[in-house]
């Protein structure tokens, strides 16, 4: 019983159990029946006893391990870059001094570029691998480097030289299908139970530390109404630091035109009144301009030692590369004479043994050839020292900071991350009314500046559409649909104010801002009603071709706006007469017409459009077609024709 009296639930459930079916429980003591009294308040003191006795155990062997963590001396797993030394507690920075060299790069990499990503792109881009390190691998691995793991050694305060217990808490909670499961939740750095400063020596200062905290912060995407967020590529000078005047919300940028200048808006009188209007809209040329000019001034001091110190870097960085990328070499070859040595060692006569160690000395072989060449690329890729004329150049850029802020070597990222480094923030305050934007610079340090900034005045547009293209928009307007009109504009090669061809959106667009009105279809067509030549061969039955035909023979009359516009054909009863099912009596098909009088088909036409002949249009039938009405009489070809007396 000693062993199952660990938990008073199951405990109980046990002598309960028993009870029921009269069985006893003996311990080293005695015998004990759970159905009397007196033996199951033995067995209930025994039993909570034991519980009682986990409970003392886990609390000492807890209580020792933060005895031990206050210390500073309870060892736990070391990220990358550091080991333990012999005394109780003691941390020293890893022996390997390429392991030191890949940590160093990460913090000076990050004090350069400011984002966790950047560091990680730089490093993919330079080809460099990472160390890797784990309890299930005794010796150091070298690997391409991720995102995670950048983040996570920016974000450990170990390489920062404090010692950290109780980062993460456990908690247990019950789920939604009553399972009781585990979590960890992370904890804020003042619920840390064991934070000791300066325990071992680390990679950067603990000041150093917080800054990096405060910048990756900085870095996230900003919620709502709140200022921050990562630099990006805009040209938006004042992202992330421009605050409203009005109402104090951060400002949203906004890009629009052909060339995407940027804007600053905001969206709070739209939030607390519900309408679709801004609190603040204005163009960000003009405030950018004039805080560019502001932060200048501001670095006119400073800008030949900065100009000085940015060549310095370049070579610095280059040569943070060129250190790893030795160290690399210095390791390949390391490995290849440790596989040469375990070759050689090893007896000939076993060749199962020999044949692997030959394998992984040729590996190694490879490995060193790569990297040597590697290193020889970066080596030949070396950027030249600095002569004193190139040297004075930068010196004297560096006395025209405008100039250098405008070349076009100079991105909007650049400009962005610069600013930032002098300026917390800018508040907008626009006065409509007088023309006018108010700018209160906030400085690092709590310095403030204020700079009014004039605003252009509202002026007419100075490209309007021409009044031909307007005068016939309103005649075909009244006719056509907005797709017609576009169609008929485009066959006459009109263009838009912008040089654009006309669509139905445009054309609407038109008519709304010089407000012509539209087409409106009738709702019953009276005869006599002019209409297109498609609509009326749906009304006869005919094809759009036969119509188009008589059209252009001359046969029926048509109507045209314009050049290029639709015919539009009158439908009435005389024209309707036209159109048969049967052909009427005196009526002949043309090729008798032809025959009978004695001319030629051309001829015959002709006199149809003259009114001379009559003509109808048979539609139905095996022999549909022209059908003409000849005359009864019908003068011979051979018979002179009569001549007028008196004629010459």
């Amino acid at each position: 019983m000693s062993r199952l009296a660990r938990n008073n639930a199951d405990w109980y459930r046990l002598l309960d159990l028993c009870g029921v079916t009269n069985t006893l429980i003996g311990d080293a003591d005695g015998l004990y029946h759970p159905s009397l009294f007196n033996d199951r308040l033995v067995l209930g003191l025994k039993g909570t006893m034991s519980e009682a006795e986990l409970h003392v155990l886990r609390a000492r062997l807890n209580g020792g391990i933060r005895n031990k963590a206050a210390r500073g001396e309870l060892r736990r797993g070391l990220p990358v870059g550091f080991v333990y030394g012999e005394a109780d507690g003691e941390v020293r920075l890893h022996p390997d001094e390429a392991v030191g060299t890949a940590i160093r790069n990460v913090f000076a990499r990050f004090a350069e570029l400011g984002s966790v990503r950047r560091v990680w792109l730089w490093f993919c881009a330079q080809r460099l691998r990472f160390p890797m390190q784990s309890n299930s691998l005794a010796d150091i691995q070298w690997v391409t480097p991720t995102y995670t793991k950048v983040r996570q050694i920016l974000n450990n305060p170990i390489y920062a030289g404090a010692y950290v217990y109780g980062k993460t808490q456990c908690e247990r909670y019950v789920d939604d299908r009553g399972r009781v499961c585990k979590r960890t939740r992370k904890r804020a750095r003042s619920e840390w139970p064991v934070f000791l400063c300066d325990h071992h020596p680390g990679y950067i200062d603990w000041d150093t530390f917080e800054a990096n905290q405060r910048r990756i912060g900085q870095n996230k995407r900003p919620r709502p109404h709140q200022a921050g967020g990562a630099v990006r590529e805009g040209a938006a000078l004042l992202q992330g630091i421009a605050s409203c005047g009005h109402c104090g919300r951060h400002l949203h940028v906004y890009y629009r035109g052909r060339y995407a200048r940027p804007g600053y808006y905001c969206p709070g009188t739209n939030i607390v009144e519900g309408r679709g209007e801004y609190c603040l809209n204005i163009g960000g040329c003009q405030i950018d301009a004039a805080v560019a000019d502001a932060f200048l001034a501001a670095l006119a001091p400073a800008a030949l030692e900065a100009s000085l110190k940015a060549a310095e870097q370049i070579d610095a960085t280059h040569a943070a590369t060129l250190t790893q990328a030795r160290q690399d070499v210095e390791r390949a070859r390391y490995e290849t004479q440790r596989a040469e040595r375990r070759y050689r060692a090893v007896d000939a006569e076993n060749r199962l043994v020999a044949r692997g160690l030959e394998a992984e000395w040729e590996k190694t072989l490879q490995e060193q050839k790569a990297v040597e060449a590697e290193l020889a690329r970066r080596e030949q890729a070396r950027p030249q020292a600095l002569t004193a004329e190139q040297r004075a150049k930068i010196a004297a850029l560096g006395t025209d900071l405008k100039r250098a802020w405008t070349l076009p070597t100079t991105t909007d990222r650049d400009r962005k991350e610069l600013l930032h480094l002098l300026l917390d923030e800018v508040i907008v305050a626009v006065e409509r009314a007088k023309y006018n934007a108010h700018l209160t610079l906030r400085w690092r340090g709590g310095l403030l500046s204020e700079i009014d900034v004039p605003l252009p005045r509202s002026r007419p547009p100075t490209i309007r559409t021409e009044e031909d293209t307007l005068a016939l928009v309103r005649r075909l307007a009244a006719l056509y649909p907005d797709s017609v009109v576009a169609g008929i504009l485009n066959r006459q090669g009109r263009k838009t104010a912008t040089g654009l061809s006309f669509t139905a959106n445009r054309v609407s667009g038109l008519r709304t801002h010089w407000k012509i009105a539209g087409f409106e279809p009738p709702q019953q067509k009276p005869d006599g009603e002019c209409m297109t030549i498609e609509h009326a061969a749906e009304v006869l039955g005919l094809a759009p071709s036969t119509l188009h035909r008589w059209l252009n023979d001359g046969f029926i009359a048509g109507e045209q706006v314009t050049p290029g516009a639709p015919w539009r054909i009158r439908l009435n009863d005389a024209l309707r007469a036209r159109f048969v099912e049967q052909t009427p009596e005196g009526y002949v098909p043309m090729i008798d017409a032809t025959r009978l009088l004695g001319v030629t088909r051309q001829t015959v036409l002709q006199r149809v459009k003259r009114g001379e002949l009559e003509a109808v249009h048979v539609r139905s039938g095996r022999r549909k077609g022209l059908r003409i009405r000849v005359p009864a009489t019908v003068p011979d070809l051979f018979t002179p024709p009569h001549i007028n007396q008196g004629a010459v």
